[in-house]
């Protein structure tokens, strides 16, 4: 018969002979002639992973081969499998990676060799995309460490003293920026940042070229995500415009609907193509 298959580790050096397995690390798992229990898995914060037939297991602070041996044993005892021969390998450990998540083009898990930068990581990432808000998130692998904020700016350059040191298995969340949208009858229909500030009915108007010949101002409506889904309110934009009714504070997300004269405003309708509008237009930055 067959003697068991040693644990094999992944070719990633640590200074520890028997690095131990992590929330975070990814192992596959094979039972020798059993391919029905052959799977792949990360553990979970818990530090426990699902297996067939033997349920949740408690790796967490384990080595490769303590682990083979726990999961060979559960098999055996269970009688799930007469004399298992187990094989852990591990793909990735978690202590040798970087999550950066968030609005970065390319979110992902990226390697590191002892310290990196932030900047480094984030240009890994493919950069800051058009959302990005001005702040992140470093969450340290410590379980009592709280995540620290640290400011940003579109260009990375302007604050080089942001650029802290990151270090593996911290994770990067970098924040979405509030936007409100100004779509229909207006000059550029647009998506526009408003994060760290507040804009208004009347302010957002204008950072959108403003209403066309053709639009139809008392048809306004501001099209809002709430606990209860989406709504429509009425926008007196005539009189607004005309500094005959108080202008109108918008939230993150809001989407200002101007229709043109042309178009009849049907309730559901004019929500389904201000949605569609949406889609289609370009995020800029908001200087109100």
């Amino acid at each position: 018969m067959l003697g068991a298959p040693q644990a094999q580790l992944s070719g990633t050096s640590h200074p520890d002979p028997a690095p131990r397995l992590s929330p975070g690390d990814i192992f596959e798992l094979n039972v020798y002639n059993v391919p029905d229990l052959n799977t792949k898995v990360r553990v979970g914060t818990n530090g426990e992973v699902y297996l067939p037939l033997i349920d949740y297991v408690q790796v967490g602070g384990l080595t490769a081969e303590e682990a083979q041996a726990l999961i060979q044993k559960r098999l055996s005892d269970g009688g799930f499998v007469r004399d298992p021969h187990v094989s852990l390998l591990v793909d990735q450990y978690s202590s040798d990676v970087v999550s950066v998540l968030g609005e970065v083009v390319k979110p992902g898990v990226y390697s590191v060799r002892g310290q990196e930068h932030l900047f480094d990581l984030i240009s890994s990432a493919g950069g800051l995309t058009e959302k990005a808000g001005r702040s992140l998130s470093i969450t340290h692998r410590g379980p009592s460490d709280a995540p620290v904020t640290v400011p940003l700016s579109r260009n990375l350059g302007d604050h080089p003293e942001n650029n802290v040191v990151i270090y593996a298995g911290d994770t990067i969340i970098v924040r979405k920026a509030d936007v409100i949208y100004v779509v229909g009858d207006v000059g550029k229909p647009s998506g526009f940042l408003m994060d760290g500030g507040q804009l208004t009915v009347l302010q957002a108007i204008a950072l959108a070229g403003g209403t066309t010949r053709t639009a139809k101002l008392g048809a306004a409506r501001i099209i809002r995500k709430g606990a209860s889904g989406m709504s429509e309110t009425p926008v007196r934009l005539k009189q607004i415009l005309e500094a005959k009714a108080p202008d109108m504070a918008m939230q993150a997300d809001d989407i200002l609907f101007v229709p043109t004269s042309a178009q009849k405003v049907i309730v559901g309708r004019t929500m389904e193509a201000a949605l569609q509008a949406v889609s289609a237009v370009s995020i800029v930055a908001a200087h109100p």
